[in-house]
């Protein structure tokens, strides 16, 4: 019996002073790729991707018909998409996985880059733009200073090494955070319950399956709104999907992982269990397409954790989704009869007239703002205590997507509110040169542990961080897009979830496999 745990102390201690365990710690340099054939692959395939990221698609976008004017917000427009584009490119074919970093500049490349660049082309915004041109100018500029700030703030990262723990054989990965075997199961059970709630107090699964109107509708019905405020819905559908997605994916992680767990059917079959609740309440027919992107993107990157190819292929086709896919994947979002044509002379249409209005709007709120002022931190202090009912706190901030839709005299105020926007609200252009520059800052550093947690010397299948990681990056869209006040609720629940779940407590990894 000795022997047998001595043997398990020196393989953990190997595993502790491996190159891989310190490189992921930040304490060697990454070296390029080991395998010759992907490493030839990766030069052939750089020209291409850079060349029709910075060059092709903005070029063809540049030559389509229109009505716009080849001012300076074109040419500043056309500066982002191309900046945009080069640091996804980078992030592709990058040496190092950069999860969250991958997902922000995807997004930043299509929502405010491509899309806007398509719209000051073609001369048509999917909102209109109120306010006199320099407002979009401003805006245009105001986005690419805080891309570089959130490159300063990654840099900055970059330079800075991970915080050591002592190594210990029983813990290789450090110390992480790692999920309770005792806790998780407590998960399964409450995501069970909270979802079998939320079925049932919107009338039955069926429901789940004929439109987001409708389910619109029945949480309408269902008594949880009151009047002026959505707190309770939130919360409703928020435990009823969040628990369900954590639960599938540390499960899903375990069996990724841990040879022990495929060999356990108990694991599987719960495993199942929880793939089929997830069907209901997290299916793509009745939820929000960014949420089902959350839902997909998650689960993948949970399946595939070491994965290079993987990663690279999301954030490579990501792009060619988001123009292609993505706008036309409202088709269950509203009955037959009040669902919306789609009908494009162009590919580059749905970009003018749908999803895509971040820059715009970012417009909108600067010619806003001109009219009131900043607010000094009290739009997002709305955000931070957003579980507040508007009955304790009567004057409680809407959404900035929905006070400047009002402003604006519309009728349908579902408008988006990118984090640049809120930064510029409360702050001005201090809060978006430091806002991402702390967020570039944070999302390196994640990257980094997240390289570390997902190594084979990292904490083992109950990492906690292995899967917030890719939970955070599907996320990122919805953060990102805005406002911060929707998105609030569900992230302060996953947060929750991991942290009841969460334990730092020393566990010997190798007997868990």
């Amino acid at each position: 019996m000795t022997s047998v745990h001595t043997s398990t102390q020196e393989r953990d201690a190997r595993a502790v002073a491996s190159p891989e365990w310190a490189r992921a710690r930040g304490g060697l340099p990454e070296p390029p790729e080991r395998p010759i054939a992907w490493s030839m692959l990766s030069r052939a395939l750089s020209v291409p991707l850079i060349l029709g990221l910075v060059c092709f698609l903005p070029a063809v976008i540049a030559a389509q018909p229109g009505s716009g004017v080849k001012d300076t917000a074109y040419w500043l427009q056309l500066v982002l998409t191309c900046y945009a584009g080069a640091r996804l490119a980078t992030m592709i074919l990058s040496t190092r996985r950069r999860l969250l970093q991958g997902v922000f500049w995807m997004f930043v490349y299509i929502a405010m880059g491509v899309a806007p660049f398509a719209q000051v082309v073609i001369g048509q915004t999917p909102t209109p733009m109120v306010g006199p041109r320099q407002d979009l100018i401003t805006a245009v500029a105001l986005v690419l200073v805080g891309c570089a700030a959130f490159d300063l703030g990654a840099l900055l990262a970059s330079r800075r090494p991970l915080r050591r723990r002592t190594p210990s054989p029983r813990s290789p990965g450090g110390g992480q955070a790692v999920a309770h075997p005792l806790r998780l199961r407590l998960l399964v059970l409450l995501a069970f319950a909270a979802s079998a709630f939320y079925v049932m107090k919107l009338g039955g699964p069926s429901v789940f399956f004929s439109s987001r109107q409708e389910i619109n509708e029945t949480v309408a019905a269902s008594g949880v709104v009151s009047e002026g405020s959505n707190v309770g819905s939130a919360f409703v559908k928020g435990f009823g999907q969040v628990p369900a997605l954590l639960a599938l994916l540390f499960y899903t992680r375990r069996l990724a992982t841990s040879y022990r767990a495929r060999r356990t059917p108990s694991t599987a079959l719960v495993w199942v269990a929880l793939v089929a609740l997830n069907l209901v309440v997290n299916n793509p027919v009745s939820n929000a397409r960014y949420w089902f992107l959350t839902v997909l993107m998650a689960f993948v990157f949970t399946a595939f954790p070491s994965s290079a190819a993987i990663y690279r292929v999301v954030l490579a086709t990501g792009v060619v989704g988001a123009l292609v896919v993505f706008p036309y994947a409202d088709k269950f979002r509203y009955d037959d009869e009040a669902q919306r044509p789609a009908q494009s002379a162009s590919v580059f249409e749905p970009l003018v007239t749908k999803d895509y209005d971040q820059m715009v709007m970012f417009a909108n709120t600067i010619s806003w703002v001109d009219t009131r002022g900043h607010t000094y931190g009290r739009q997002l202090s709305g955000s931070a205590l957003f579980f507040v009912p508007r009955a304790v706190w009567s004057g409680k901030p809407e959404d900035t997507g929905v006070r400047v839709g009002q402003w604006m005299g519309l009728r349908m105020t579902n408008l988006s509110a990118p984090l640049w926007t809120e930064f510029w609200v409360d702050f001005g252009a201090s809060g978006v040169i430091g806002g991402l520059a702390l967020i570039g800052y944070a999302v390196a550093r994640t990257d980094r542990r997240y390289a570390l947690a997902v190594t084979r010397a990292g904490p083992g299948p109950g990492s906690v961080l292995a899967v917030a990681a890719p939970l955070i990056a599907g996320y990122t869209f919805i953060l990102l897009r805005g406002p911060l006040l929707q998105a609030a609720g569900k992230l302060a629940i996953a947060a929750l979830c991991l942290l009841l779940i969460s334990t730092f407590k020393e566990r010997r990894t190798a007997r868990r496999r």
